[in-house]
């Protein structure tokens, strides 16, 4: 090969390279995760695409499977919903009256609730992953660890409350204790001594709902970028291996 055509040759590969690297986005991408040191002209952007959809895949289901059951929540500390911080105060009183029993009951209502709710969520996560951008990849590649919940609660926390707040009232609506304390908190956020989210039982265990969902995705994705090979898939493996 004479020296003209050697040169030309590296040109093309030096070219092909830089390409490459302007394709999955800037030099460093992925320096802020630890556990995916990757090497980047060996990555293709349907490579890196295809695995940070494998991830989300394997976080979203593996979250609502495990709290989507009979004490997915109520058996689970890390997502057990508790009363509301006004009624934790009433039934230390309540206590002492012998009338636990209505308060214990209200949380084991307001965790089967979310048991049941959490289930909805599946169909909009798994839409969130299909309709994910190359941008949206490149954030999750480049963020921190905690990058995948993070774009979740973005694309989905609106909908995902939509949808599981008539699962939750159905519940809720059930239990005098519950309308009560809509009667009381409702004059209490009025008077502005409780926040108005938490003015209404339903819409407490709502969000307490989806925090425990995300939390557990979290906690998904944190075992993935961790042990990827655990995993058992090719793709996550090649994306965010050491």
């Amino acid at each position: 090969m004479d020296k003209k055509s050697s040169t030309g040759l590296r040109g093309r590969t030096a070219g092909g390279l830089v390409a490459a690297s302007l394709a999955l986005g800037t030099t460093g991408l992925l320096v802020s995760m630890p556990a995916a040191a990757l090497n980047l002209s060996s990555l293709t952007q349907s490579d890196a695409s295809a695995g940070v959809k494998a991830a989300l895949e394997k976080g979203a289901e593996t979250a609502v499977a495990s709290l989507g059951k009979a004490d997915g929540f109520l058996g689970n500390p890390d997502v057990k919903i508790p009363l509301p911080s006004s009624l934790q105060k009433m039934e230390k009183a309540a206590k002492l009256m012998g009338k636990q029993k209505d308060f214990e009951a209200l949380q084991t209502n307001m965790n089967r609730a979310a048991e049941a709710a959490v289930v909805e969520a599946k169909p909009l996560l798994l839409n969130a992953i299909k309709g994910m951008s190359v941008s949206d990849a490149k954030g999750i590649l480049s963020g921190g660890d905690d990058s995948v919940t993070k774009f979740f609660r973005e694309k989905t926390s609106k909908d995902m409350f939509n949808k599981f707040l008539p699962i939750v009232t159905q519940y809720t609506s059930k239990l005098g204790l519950a309308q009560q304390y809509n009667s009381l908190a409702g004059q209490a956020s009025k008077l502005g001594v409780m926040k108005s989210d938490d003015a209404k039982i339903e819409n407490y265990v709502t969000n307490k709902t989806m925090d425990g969902l995300y939390k557990m995705i979290a906690a998904e994705e944190k075992t993935i970028r961790q042990d990827p090979v655990g995993t058992g898939s090719a793709i996550l493996k090649k994306v965010f291996a050491k």
